[in-house]
């Protein structure tokens, strides 16, 4: 497994206990305690530290991206984040980090979109997200996304700290 995927899930594990915790602070208020942040500090602190070095792993890492075959231009499959009534479409790029995860989304995406045909190709986070940072509908990358819920936005991927 590769170092990203051990990380993103370390973050994710963190992520979910501390909001089963914030959950269940909020069952007897309307608002987390003044203490929550104090009491919880190291978990807030190391939820940060792992995702700055998702950051910066995420720059560097190649994905595999998945996209329409049977496109002209084979456009890259985009999951919509944005609501029907908006007035911009909101959207991230799902990225896997091995064939594995990529073809459990094509499975996923087979389900939904029918006989389209899908192909794999490879490409470095920094790469992708130049290819979209100027769209404004663009939010980041979903890694190993339907099987995961965890998305890096575009303007948090950086080589190092300034």
């Amino acid at each position: 497994m590769s170092e990203l995927k051990d990380l993103v899930k370390k973050f994710i594990e963190i992520d979910d206990d501390l909001n089963e915790k914030i959950e269940k602070e909020l069952e007897n208020s309307e608002e987390l305690s003044d203490s929550f942040e104090e009491d919880n500090k190291e978990q807030l602190e190391e939820l940060g530290e792992i995702y700055h070095e998702i950051e910066h792993m995420v720059f560097h890492e190649e994905f595999i991206i998945v996209s329409n075959a049977k496109s002209e231009d084979h456009e890259i499959v985009a999951l919509i984040i944005s609501e029907e009534d908006d007035e911009k479409e909101e959207f991230v790029i799902p990225v896997y980090t091995d064939e594995d995860e990529a073809n459990e989304a094509i499975a996923v995406f087979k389900e939904q979109f029918g006989e389209n045909e899908f192909a794999c190709d490879k490409k470095v986070g920094n790469e992708i997200i130049a290819d979209y940072a100027e769209d404004e509908g663009f939010i980041g990358l979903a890694i190993n996304a339907p099987q995961w819920d965890f998305v890096i936005g575009g303007e948090d991927v950086h080589d190092c700290c300034e």
